[in-house]
């Protein structure tokens, strides 16, 4: 079936024929006859990583395969999401070890973009949290690919954005919790640095994140609202999902300006107060947006572009200032702008974090968005950082084969199980991958 698909911003659109097999078998067999396509899950990518004239869609395979309930211990097919996983594990007293900003998310997905969460520092990616992957080569062949088989293709297909193989089936290791709450402890900070310094001050913390305003200029410029977390030890095991609230359509375009922004920062900075402790249960503090459905239609029709970028430990906070100092002065910024400090690398090939400070900002696609992206991109690459593959939809292959420096290894990888001229996006051919 042709459909017009696009990424969680909408923005690029393009036409694609979309096959979706019932199961892991006939999956395997559309593999085999079909040519170049790419793995496509809900479709949270922002940008056109899980876009392509031919789309193979995972999420009917989506069973539980195998749970231990004392060890933590979870195989799982690829298509199921983060969401599904969470019903059963949590009243059973588990949660993912790392875990994106939403739920919405499959399991082939979460390791395809080696998802971060608010607890990099301490616990690293998800793809770190993998013991072992089941995938389908352009071959046909199902290999098992893991840190001690097949090690080269599981540290490509970690944060490998689908381009190695289709994902089948994964076992993650869980870890233990005894309350479904989250304690939280709110503080604000004035201005970058103080929200820098106060990450810092936390770093033993399990989770941290802090919403900014990117719009503030001058000595309140990176002005902050920090949410630390720890797993509650009471308040039981209970999980409640509710329905999201649903935005209907598109909203006008006209009524998401600077002005309207900036009123939203100013009410939001200002009602916030610092918080020693606060218990809130994990759904909301995990997935605030989870709430609403089709919260990307707040951007309007045209669509909206995601951008972030990981900026090195090393002068981090003064080149923190020079780029949100661009973002203020470009009147673009986002109301959902999110702070993160990172811990160390890791060995996946294309895995995004490095130690320092990532920023994500939502732009509002209009004339002037793209170039805004495009001066971004290039103060990151001055300052030794990079861009989020999941996140991108603009970024220029002389900016990734600059900034992830294991791409030329991860195509020798590709080319040796068969991936080349089989599993490609829009992304990749963008990004000058074969």
């Amino acid at each position: 079936m042709t459909t017009t698909i696009s990424g969680w911003g909408n923005y690029p659109r393009q036409e694609s024929q979309c096959t979706t097999p019932p199961n892991a078998a006939l999956l395997r067999s559309t593999v085999i006859q079909e040519g170049s396509f790419i793995a496509r899950g809900m479709g949270r990518s922002y940008g056109d990583s899980a876009s392509a004239n031919k789309v193979l869609g995972t999420t009917c395979c989506n069973h539980f395969i195998y749970f231990d309930e004392h060890t933590g211990k979870l195989t799982a097919e690829s298509g199921i999401t983060l969401r599904e996983i969470l019903t059963v594990i949590v009243p059973k007293g588990w949660f993912l070890p790392v875990t994106p900003g939403t739920s919405y998310v499959t399991l082939g997905g979460a390791i395809a973009s080696d998802v971060h969460g608010k607890n990099h520092h301490i616990a690293g990616t998800f793809g770190q949290h993998v013991t072992a992957l089941n995938l389908v080569l352009g071959t046909g062949e199902f290999l098992t690919a893991s840190k001690h088989e097949n090690a080269d293709l599981f540290y490509a297909t970690c944060g490998g954005m689908g381009l190695t193989g289709i994902i089948i089936s994964a076992t993650i290791q869980l870890i233990p919790i005894r309350s479904s709450f989250i304690n939280q402890k709110t503080i604000k900070a004035d201005c970058i640095e103080a929200a820098c310094e106060a990450f810092i001050e936390n770093n033993n913390t399990t989770y941290s994140v802090a919403w900014i305003d990117c719009l503030a200029k001058g000595r309140n410029l990176g002005r902050s609202v920090l949410m630390l977390g720890e797993h509650a030890k009471e308040g039981g095991l209970e999980i409640e999902l509710k329905e999201p609230i649903a935005i209907p359509f598109n909203v006008p375009s006209a009524l998401l300006n600077s002005m309207t922004m900036k009123t939203f920062n100013t009410i939001y900075w200002h009602k916030a107060t610092d918080k020693p402790h606060n218990a809130v249960p994990l759904m909301p503090y995990f997935y605030p947006l989870d709430a609403i459905g089709n919260w990307n239609r707040i951007y309007g029709k045209a669509g909206f572009l995601q951008f972030q970028c990981v900026l090195p430990k090393s002068d981090g906070v003064a080149n923190m200032r020079k780029l949100l100092t661009e973002v203020s002065n470009s009147g673009e910024g986002s109301f959902l702008a999110v702070l993160k400090q990172f811990g160390k690398a890791n060995d996946n090939l294309l895995s995004f974090p490095t130690e320092g400070y990532t920023l994500a900002l939502d732009f509002k696609l209009n004339a002037s968005t793209i170039q805004t992206v495009k001066s971004l991109e290039a103060m990151v690459v001055s300052m030794g950082g990079r861009i989020y593959l999941t996140k991108d939809a603009v970024m220029q292959e002389t900016t990734f084969k600059a900034t992830y420096l294991n791409w030329e290894k991860f195509e020798a990888v590709r080319e040796k199980y068969g991936a080349i001229g089989k599993f490609s996006s829009a992304q990749s051919k963008r990004l000058g991958l074969a």
